[in-house]
């Protein structure tokens, strides 16, 4: 009886281990599986290549406006830059205009901002026959020779332009600068037919033919005394220029 109930214990327990291994197996597949090991997750939002800032300052400072000649003078196109300073008179700018029209050219008139209010009209006269301004100051002060405040007030205050052409020619870093800082660029000449000591329509004439190569700005006045030459000198030049191939624009002023 003891070997039958020893046999019997022993099968037993061998069922109960086979059912208990059996169980483990049917409770390990329905148990989710987990990762072996944490690893680094990316965003699902994507990281922006720039961080958007409020009030942020533009991204380009101001500039002064570019070379007024540069983009009229390209190409093969051979062009003469005129110039007219110390306007506007009331006598002699509309005889320039008069003879700039007859011509078919155009011109750059750097005008006073006193001449402007002494004379209110002609600075509209100018722009309407296709010709551009320039500042040229207020009173025609010296400007490398005159306090900052006097200096500025010169630059900043004087005909509203893009171009500045300091009075006598005279310039510095100093004066350089502030013309810069007020949204404008300085321009000066290469040709200056001295029109403005009146040596003689002939002799205005000969220097510019003589002087002038292509994409080069020619010095003359319309104002600051008796322009009587000058507009002369203008009629009898503009069509031997012409002649020679050269055509007359404005600046971009």
């Amino acid at each position: 009886m003891s070997r039958r109930f020893a046999a019997f214990v022993a099968t037993g327990v061998a069922l109960a281990v086979v059912v208990g291994a059996l169980l483990v197996l049917a409770l390990g597949h329905d148990r989710p599986t987990r990762p072996a090991a944490a690893t680094t997750q990316t965003s699902a939002t994507p990281t922006p290549t720039e961080t958007p800032t409020l009030n942020a300052p533009p991204s380009t400072p101001h500039r002064p406006a570019p070379d007024p000649t540069a983009a009229l003078a390209t190409g093969n196109k051979k062009v003469l830059f005129l110039s007219f300073d110390d306007g506007p008179d009331p006598v002699w700018t509309p005889k320039v205009l008069q003879v700039l029209r007859k011509h078919g050219a155009h011109a750059t008139f750097f005008e006073l901002g006193s001449m402007q209010a002494a004379h209110p009209g002609l600075r509209e006269q100018v722009l309407a026959a296709g010709n551009t301004i320039g500042s040229h100051s207020i009173t025609h002060a010296q400007l490398t020779a005159v306090p900052a405040a006097k200096r500025r007030h010169e630059i900043f205050d004087g005909p509203r332009s893009t171009c500045f052409r300091p009075p006598y020619g005279a310039s510095n870093p100093k004066v350089r600068a502030d013309i810069k800082a007020a949204g404008m660029v300085e321009v000066l000449w290469d040709v200056d037919p001295r029109d403005w000591a009146r040596p003689g329509t002939n002799a205005i004439v000969q220097n510019i033919l003589t002087h002038a190569r292509n994409h080069n700005i020619i010095l003359l006045h319309d104002g600051g005394g008796n322009r009587a030459q000058t507009v002369a000198a203008l009629d009898k030049v503009l069509p031997l220029l012409k002649a020679r191939g050269y055509s007359f624009p404005a600046m971009n002023c």
